[in-house]
């Protein structure tokens, strides 16, 4: 009893007004490399450590975004490049989705797809190109239907190994009360899958990106993939990095979206 006293009688120990939680470190450490990066070009650049010509300092490419900011150009291809992905992700994601997770839960049609899955994802999405335009010609149905191409794969393969991982007696107290195979897939498969489901989002929205910017490449006369091909054509090195950093800030974006969508809908995997 004594011992109890004691320890009640204890002050709470003092605070600092100021305290900054562990999300918030998360979300600062997630700039800190880039930023690390960022500044140690523009040093190198200016100290002469690296041919300015090829790889010019960070300070000139964003006085060079702000240009093309302001008459316009960069806007009119980032929206067609944001287009053309938004309708691939859809195309390509929800499915992938879908035949994922019911993949995961069917072994017989998991015996039946997944060798097909297997044995065409090997195949470099850029040497498909050709048949891509040939099938679908130059306009926007043969980019879209190579974004949607990119973003399949990782979101079926994550999805079905989803599923797969869910342990089984959960499936098997989801029949013991009845629950239909919508109700199964509704609220077993596809919370259970989730996390791995993301991650599948996470990289094929990267691998999105990378295709967007090749076929936009070839015969398309808008898109960031365009506008850096054109930069090559008249040297405009500035602009040429221009994109590749409007590309790698969206992909900065997207990752951190998918990861504040994982604190909200992924709780139980926060702190890992």
């Amino acid at each position: 009893m004594t011992n109890i006293a004691e320890k009640e009688a204890v002050p709470p120990r003092a605070t600092s007004g100021f305290s900054i939680s562990r999300d918030t470190v998360e979300r600062l450490l997630n700039f800190a490399s880039p930023v690390f990066l960022l500044l140690l070009w523009e040093i190198a650049a200016r100290t002469g450590f690296i041919d300015v010509r090829f790889f010019p300092a960070p300070s000139k490419i964003f006085e060079q975004l702000v240009v093309l900011a302001k008459d316009g150009s960069l806007w009119v291809n980032f929206a067609a490049s944001m287009q053309r992905l938004f309708w691939g992700f859809l195309f390509g994601g929800v499915p992938a989705l879908v035949l994922g997770v019911t993949m995961g839960l069917s072994r017989t049609l998991r015996m039946l797809v997944e060798p097909l899955i297997s044995a065409t994802y090997p195949v470099p999405k850029s040497a498909i190109l050709p048949l891509v335009l040939l099938i679908f010609g130059l306009g926007e149905a043969s980019k879209i239907v190579m974004v949607a191409i990119g973003i399949f794969y990782p979101i079926v393969i994550n999805s079905m190994a989803g599923v797969l991982e869910i342990n089984k007696i959960h499936f098997d107290v989801s029949r013991n009360f009845g629950a239909s195979r919508w109700q199964v897939f509704r609220t077993v498969a596809l919370p259970g899958a989730m996390p791995l489901i993301l991650t599948g989002v996470r990289l094929g929205i990267g691998l999105g990106l990378v295709l967007i910017s090749l076929a936009e490449i070839v015969g398309a006369k808008s898109g960031l993939g365009y506008m850096m091909w054109n930069a090559w054509e008249i040297l405009s090195v500035e602009t040429m990095y221009v994109g590749l950093l409007v590309i790698a800030i969206l992909g900065i974006a997207f990752s951190l979206a998918i990861t504040e969508l994982e604190r909200i809908i992924v709780p139980w995997k926060r702190g890992r």
